[in-house]
């Protein structure tokens, strides 16, 4: 009986999904991964293993040539760079995201973190609990220009959620022309993005090219009283460089859900500095989403099993 590593947190003995592979044939294994795990515990929990359904698991080629039993791995998101594609190709390990899977979640969430920001609502509820009373000004969406670096299924969600609020949407994109079919949306260099934006927003995929793509010329470019939001990778930013440009007024802040190392260390460069908000990886993170990735990720790790898996990434 083939056996199956579940890792993600919010996936359970007992669950649907739990029953699903069960009714599959399948033995299951769960082990959730809350905060930071040690490689060497991975690589007991991936003992005797199959095929692994899993979260953000640091899946190194260390990690999975010490998996020989190992075929399949499916990420119940979207991202996969936590998984060594080229080493799992090697190792005959077929790698699944499920793309779009939370795409209206992340879209929710960025227009949240969007009016948090306008309106200085976390500066606000913070105030009031230290004893104050924060009568600062906000700022209105309707107007200002929302820059989304990347045309995935979550920026495209995001669009009519902007246009609603009635913001101008620009996008900076590697996406065919031909598969840009929103004509609210204007497509521009990622320079002119960059100039012309007031809240710049991060959907793009952690790539050689886009890790660290936010630079200091990057914030040297943006209007200072810009604001950036990241919902897709940490290590699209250089952190360094976003705590200097927003202390010294580069740019007007930040609201970042993702961070390079999760959870956020204690030494951060981003801790302390007025005007950026850290959050907690959450916005894929809807009881509907939630649902739809455990069942969606079920059903392509056994038919990744059965050798025709759908979203198989390398």
């Amino acid at each position: 009986m083939p056996r199956v590593l579940i890792t993600t947190d919010y996936l359970r003995p007992g669950d649907e999904v739990d029953e699903y592979f069960r009714a599959a044939g399948l033995e299951t294994r769960h082990a959730p991964m809350v905060g930071r795990r040690d490689p060497e515990d991975l690589v007991s929990a991936l003992a005797g293993i199959d095929a692994a359904l899993v979260a953000n698991e640091p899946l190194s080629a260390d990690v999975l040539a010490r998996a020989p039993r190992l075929r399949v791995v499916v990420r119940t998101g979207v991202g996969h760079d936590s998984v060594d594609i080229e080493a799992a190709g090697r190792l005959g390990v077929s790698v699944s995201n499920l793309p779009g899977i939370n795409a209206n979640a992340v879209a929710e969430y960025t227009l949240g973190l969007l009016l948090a920001s306008a309106r200085r609502l976390v500066h606000s509820a913070a105030g009031v609990r230290e004893g104050g009373w924060p009568r600062e000004d906000g700022h209105e969406l309707r107007g200002a220009t929302l820059g989304l670096v990347g045309y995935g299924a979550a920026a495209r969600a995001v669009v009519p959620l902007a246009l609603a609020f009635g913001m101008d949407v620009v996008c900076a994109t590697g996406v065919p022309e031909a598969r840009r079919g929103d004509l609210a949306v204007r497509f521009v260099p990622f320079d002119e993005l960059l100039a012309v934006s007031d809240y710049v927003s991060i959907h793009t995929a952690l790539t050689d090219r886009t890790r660290g793509l936010f630079d200091a010329s990057a914030f040297a470019r943006m209007k200072a009283e810009a604001v950036l939001v990241n919902t897709a990778r940490g290590a699209v930013v250089d952190e360094q460089a976003l705590a200097d440009a927003v202390r010294t007024g580069g740019i007007a802040g930040a609201a970042l859900d993702v961070v390079t190392q999760e959870p956020l260390p204690a030494g951060s460069p981003l801790r302390g500095v007025e005007g950026i908000t850290v959050y907690s990886h959450l916005a894929g993170q809807t009881a509907q989403a939630r649902r739809a990735a455990g069942l969606a990720g079920a059903a392509e790790l056994v038919a990744a099993l059965e050798g025709r898996p759908r979203f198989a990434v390398n």
